[in-house]
């Protein structure tokens, strides 16, 4: 069959383009540097592109996440540490309040070095994040963490016992804040007793007691305390039994059994921790209760040195104890905070290795993409000169077919 000459110019024409667009995808390829220019090259490679493209993406908002978490843990850290550093202060202070010597003048201005440091510590307490949230208020953090109840003369806590957490890879969750109420709420009173005059019976006429060693003391109660809320009224009520002879002797008892003996001169008995002075002649008894142990947040406990400095009618025994409670108070809120400190130097760890393996991941992932869809150099470079090499073999027999004569046609 004898083919026209549109027939023959068509189909070199055809050629040309057909390889021109060849050379112009192997060019694109190489260009931008991706082997797959659209899904119809790859609809395979292109799907599963897309899945680790989903994977890098949240990959990046994980590593967003991370920043976030450090920077409020962080933040949470300092200001957990300034609290510490406040505490030492009043710690130095109170220890000072115990000095013998001490005038109505000396206490005044003990009391307002104290009250300067609990400002100190309940602007810390209130401190804010980045975003303008309480740090300390839980799921409340709109809400100021700590304020003053004029009515009850106390600091109460407004947040709540929430606990944010921010997720920084797939299926992990860091925790990025503590409640005030497990912080600061959560610290130790001094362990004591309900009241510091006895009851009395039989030759003793009146009797006043005090935990004199409290580190005794608090081995004593814990020991001894019934916790049981269906505990029999009493169950917390200790007699200690005082019989006149030479030497005087005490059994301490609680329900009838003996829990410790001994012997002393005078109208003094040391035992437990607890210093027991009374008035009278002859054998009694002396009866008091463990206080039920309490908690208490380090804004009152200042509050109630500071309240007792400035009243100079508190002294003697009585003004030893606001001390030892003050003291005691403070060290167990600086216990507490160190505590939440070293749980934020684990989360600080845990989000460290957890950014080490994200890290990791995005490398594998963004591998695995490009080896889907990204070029090979060498293959590409090859293609690319197949292609320039077809075009030109192309364009060169179009060139001599448009330039035969009517005679070499009909040849």
């Amino acid at each position: 069959m004898r083919l026209s000459q549109n027939q023959i110019f068509n189909s070199n024409l055809n050629s040309i383009l057909r390889n021109q667009q060849d050379v112009n995808k192997a060019t694109q390829q190489l260009n931008t540097q991706k082997r797959v220019l659209s899904a119809s090259d790859d609809a395979s490679a292109t799907a599963r592109a897309m899945l680790f493209d989903d994977r890098i993406q949240a990959n990046d908002q994980f590593t967003k996440n991370l920043t976030m978490l450090s920077s409020r843990l962080d933040t949470q850290e300092s200001v957990l540490e300034n609290i510490k550093t406040a505490i030492d202060s009043a710690y130095a202070k109170s220890i000072q309040a115990g000095n013998g010597g001490l005038s109505d003048v000396d206490r005044q201005a003990i009391a307002d070095e104290l009250e300067s440091i609990q400002d100190t510590i309940l602007d810390l307490m209130n401190s804010k994040s980045e975003d303008g949230k309480f740090i300390f208020s839980g799921y409340q953090d709109n809400t100021q963490t700590y304020s003053f109840d004029s009515a009850t003369g106390k600091y109460v806590y407004n947040g709540d016992q929430g606990q944010h957490k921010i997720k920084v890879s797939e299926g992990v969750e860091i925790r990025s804040s503590d409640n005030g109420f497990d912080v600061f709420e959560s610290a130790e009173k001094r362990l004591n007793i309900t009241s510091n005059t006895g009851v009395v019976s039989g030759g003793i006429t009146s009797a006043s007691v005090y935990v004199d060693e409290q580190g005794v003391f608090d081995k004593f109660h814990k020991a001894n305390y019934n916790a049981d809320p269906s505990a029999p009224a009493g169950a917390n009520t200790f007699d200690l039994v005082v019989t006149a002879g030479t030497p005087n002797t005490y059994q301490l008892e609680q329900g009838g059994t003996v829990i410790s003996t001994g012997s002393f001169e005078g109208n003094s008995v040391k035992v437990a921790g607890m210093e027991f002075k009374y008035e009278g002649t002859g054998s009694g008894q002396i009866s008091f209760d463990l206080e039920k142990p309490q908690k208490e947040n380090i804004l009152n406990t200042l509050e109630s040195m500071i309240t007792s400095l400035r009243d100079t009618s508190i002294t003697g025994d009585d003004y030893k104890q606001v001390l030892a409670d003050g003291i005691s108070g403070l060290d167990n809120a600086k216990i507490k905070i160190s505590q939440g400190q070293a749980g934020l130097g684990g989360r600080l760890n845990a989000a460290k290795l957890v950014s080490d393996a994200n890290s990791d991941l995005d490398v594998d992932n963004k591998a695995n993409k490009a080896a889907l869809i990204e070029v090979d150099f060498y293959s590409a470079i090859s293609e690319l000169t197949k292609h320039e090499t077809a075009l030109q073999a192309s364009q060169a027999t179009f060139g001599r077919l448009t330039n035969l004569s009517l005679l070499d046609y009909i040849r």
